[in-house]
């Protein structure tokens, strides 16, 4: 079990009666009470917001428009309104995938209903670099290192032939939505300027738990026809930017030097939609 928070930062944000949550890779939370309001603690290991720190002003120029608020925040923690559930990654493991997957296209459409100013920003582009700079090691299997190999020339393709330029959540999936007092609220943005096609792009292999459901490439499609004719976009182009964020998603798992992953299957089926087209 996870200690209590440093008694200086329930100090700090005036705190009460945390309640440990989870532990994630970047944060520690817990649930708090924020004068007579149930918030979300998120402490921050590196004791920095790190790539975060674009996502909280982002969350903070799109509370009106569904962002989860955010109460409070320094360099190494922010509060957030606690947002009860269930998440959309807990319908999808329920069996609801076509009800989460509506209810996500909702909730994206609602972020972009308003373009934000995109000074300060990172770019989407810097983002991939990761993919681009991957070292192919020996031992790795002709299937998965062919797809690594094309996903890298589409991703150039598509970085050096961009649709236009939005501020984007950036990290738009599942588990990242969940139900608050009236609607699905979207939290842990990273914040990016990219073309608005890449934003669902990590939602095509997530929620996490889905098993088989995320190595089918008839949902990708499904999904790909549902959100593009919701959000004005071509489905192709939605399935391109799903199977290349899948490997940037990969590349930033194995660190720079490819080796065996569990993501391949997850990145196969995408890339046999986005093949097979719509």
């Amino acid at each position: 079990m996870e200690s209590a928070p440093p008694a200086e930062i329930l100090d700090a944000f005036d705190l009460a009666r945390p309640r440990f949550v989870m532990r994630t890779g970047l944060a520690s939370i817990w649930r708090v009470d924020m004068g007579g309001e149930a918030g979300a603690l998120k402490l921050y290991h590196t004791g920095r917001l790190g790539n975060e720190a674009a996502g909280l002003r982002y969350m903070r120029a799109t509370a009106d428009r569904g962002s989860v608020p955010v109460l409070a925040a320094r360099g190494d923690a922010l509060v957030t309104r606690w947002l009860p559930g269930p998440s959309l990654g807990d319908l999808v493991r329920g069996g609801q995938d076509r009800v989460a997957a509506s209810a996500l296209l909702v909730a994206a459409r609602r972020l972009h209903s308003v373009e934000l100013p995109a000074a300060g920003y990172p770019l989407l582009s810097d983002w991939f670099k990761a993919l681009f700079a991957l070292r192919f090691g020996a031992g790795i299997a002709p299937g998965p290192l062919a797809l690594m190999e094309r996903s890298q020339a589409l991703a150039y393709e598509l970085l050096s032939h961009p649709r236009g330029a939005s501020v984007l959540h950036g990290d738009l999936h599942h588990d990242n939505i969940r139900l608050g007092a009236r609607t699905y609220q979207p939290f842990d943005a990273k914040g990016v300027v990219g073309e608005r096609g890449y934003e669902l792009a990590n939602a095509f292999r997530n929620p996490s738990g889905a098993g088989a459901l995320l190595r089918d490439p008839m949902r990708a499609l499904r999904l790909a026809e549902h959100w593009g004719a919701g959000l004005g976009e071509e489905p192709q182009r939605l399935l391109d930017w799903a199977a290349v964020k899948a490997a940037l998603s990969i590349a930033w798992k194995t660190q720079g030097a490819l080796r065996e992953s569990s993501d391949f299957p997850v990145l196969a089926a995408l890339w046999a939609a986005r093949d097979r087209g719509v």
